[in-house]
């Protein structure tokens, strides 16, 4: 009777062993408002790191959120700093090189601001000439040198610091990520700038949405995220935290 309790007892402690929240390290930018950011107080917040909780939540994961610059994102995951990437990441075929990553979990289009006042349009003969601000290591930037080679491009490490050489008047212009620049537009843009025709979207620079990285052959992993992805849009989750952000969706069609 005793040996039985005790083997029942060594059963259970395994168990719950067993049960234990799964640790899981996620890296974001914050330096990507609405999607991510720093607040006053220094905690990440933003529609990517509600997303990522709401994400661990449905895994029954311990997850760790912390920031990381967006130069050295990738190479961070791929030296073993954290587990994945969660920071508006674009899903595009040169990033599927290096990194494996989830079905998209939101979509936008590349956009281009610049003054109200002014005539610049978001085409090839539009930007020719003209000082155009984005950021370094986006698809954004591979999308001006590229399809507007005759633009001059000023690269930037953020998009906050891209904006205020907008106001200042040292750009022509600067293309970012759709929403974002909503954001931007609606709190410090105000009427002296506006969106300057329609957004790009070509999936061929700008990818098939924003998607979670793992490293390569993470399959575990990733098919958590895919799997706990498809339950928080169905069960109405997604769409109180898209709400709280957006008067739109952008959620993948």
């Amino acid at each position: 009777m005793i040996r039985e309790i005790l083997t029942a007892a060594a059963l259970a402690l395994v168990c719950a062993q067993g049960a234990q929240a799964e640790n899981i390290r996620i890296a974001t930018e914050g330096a990507y408002p609405p999607f991510n950011l720093v607040d006053s107080s220094g905690k990440l917040k933003g529609f990517d790191v509600d997303i990522a909780k709401a994400l661990c939540a449905e895994m029954k994961a311990h997850c760790t959120i912390v920031a990381q610059a967006w130069d050295g994102i990738i190479p961070g995951l791929k030296a073993g700093k954290y587990d994945a990437i969660i920071a508006s990441m674009s899903i595009t075929p040169a990033r599927k090189k290096a990194v494996d990553f989830t079905a998209p979990y939101y979509v936008a289009g590349a956009a281009l601001v610049g003054p109200a006042k002014s005539d610049i349009t978001f085409t090839p003969a539009g930007l020719k000439g003209k000082t155009i601000g984005v950021q370094r290591a986006t698809t954004y930037a591979a999308l001006l040198k590229e399809k507007f080679p005759g633009a001059k491009i000023k690269l930037y490490d953020t998009v906050d610091n891209q904006n205020l050489d907008l106001k200042a008047g040292r750009l022509d212009g600067v293309v970012a990520q759709q929403v974002v620049m909503y954001e931007w537009l609606k709190k410090d843009g105000g009427k002296a700038f506006a969106f300057k025709g329609k957004p790009f979207l070509d999936p061929k620079y700008i990818g098939d949405g924003a998607g979670i990285a793992v490293n390569k052959g993470n399959t575990k992993l990733r098919d958590q995220f895919d799997a706990a992805l498809k339950t928080i849009m169905a069960n109405g989750t997604y769409a109180k935290i898209n709400a709280s952000y957006f008067p739109f969706s952008i959620a993948p069609k």
